[in-house]
């Protein structure tokens, strides 16, 4: 009897997961596929034009912008991740109060609407440090909304590599300095690309936080302290003025291409790494 139940708990629970995995599966794909049917066939020429107008509604200089805006993103976010990350896992006392502290705010800050980060991005690094609209403080606006996930991510890549590998590398004469960077980190690094690739999907789909920050100029601003658009927001834009739907179709299926194919360049990158082949 208790086997004939187990049994048929079993079974309901694996129909579950299937039913759960068939259902993100086909959202996902319907939500690709109505992109790709309206954008498709508005993609020309036109739209990628070196500089904008409002006949060519180019998406050239938002789509250099984005490129721009997650570079510098990321060149500030990561290293203040990893780093912190390390310091967490392998230096702070396990059982430490501050540490804590830290992981529950870090937890916090993740689940904090972009509109708050926009906000925040504006009154510090818009109005209080001069920067105005422009790419620095947009760059500076997603480092500080992407920084809790790469640090959170980091630190759970670098509690998963076994105790073992830094016993084994200390057993052998290497310092903690040495462990870290040529034992454990390359160990981790899959771990850490999973965060660094959740980060560059979020900065690249921002919108809320770069319209307070980084302006909504269609153009290519000649230095960071210059304002410019995203895809997102340029996206936004097209669609809110009602006057270019066509066009906006067709930058969201230029957007969904560059994060679909940044996804598979780190997932791929993050496998070959794991594979000790790069």
């Amino acid at each position: 009897m208790k086997n004939k139940k187990s049994k048929i708990q079993s079974l309901m629970l694996r129909v579950a997961v299937y039913l759960s995995a068939s259902l993100t599966v086909g959202i996902l794909l319907a939500l690709v596929i109505y992109i790709l049917i309206k954008g498709v066939p508005n993609i020309s020429w036109n739209l990628f034009s070196i500089e904008y107008s409002s006949e060519n509604v180019s998406l050239f200089p938002a789509l250099v912008n984005t490129i721009r805006m997650t570079m510098i993103s990321l060149l500030i976010a990561v290293p203040i991740g990893i780093f912190s990350a390390i310091y967490l896992v392998e230096y702070a006392k396990r059982g430490n109060k501050i540490v804590s502290v830290i992981r529950i705010t870090a937890e916090t800050l993740s689940g904090i609407p972009s509109i708050v980060y926009g906000l925040f991005g504006f009154l510090l690094f818009v109005i209080t440090l001069g920067l105005g609209y422009s790419l620095i403080a947009g760059a500076l606006t997603l480092a500080t909304m992407v920084l809790p996930v790469i640090m959170r991510t980091t630190e759970e890549a670098l509690l998963s590599v076994p105790d073992s590998y830094r016993e084994g590398s200390l057993g052998l004469g290497a310092g903690k300095l040495r462990t870290i960077f040529k034992v454990v980190l390359p160990s981790a690094i899959p771990g850490i690309l999973a965060g660094i690739i959740l980060s560059i999907g979020r900065i690249v789909g921002e919108t809320a936080a770069l319209i307070y920050t980084a302006g909504t100029v269609a153009q290519i601003p000649s230095s960071l302290l210059g304002s410019g658009r995203t895809l997102s927001v340029h996206l936004y834009a097209l669609w809110t003025e009602g006057l270019n739907t066509k066009q906006s179709y067709a930058t969201a299926v230029v957007l969904l291409m560059i994060v679909i194919g940044l996804n598979t360049l780190s997932a791929s990158v993050a496998k070959n790494l794991g594979k000790g082949k790069i």
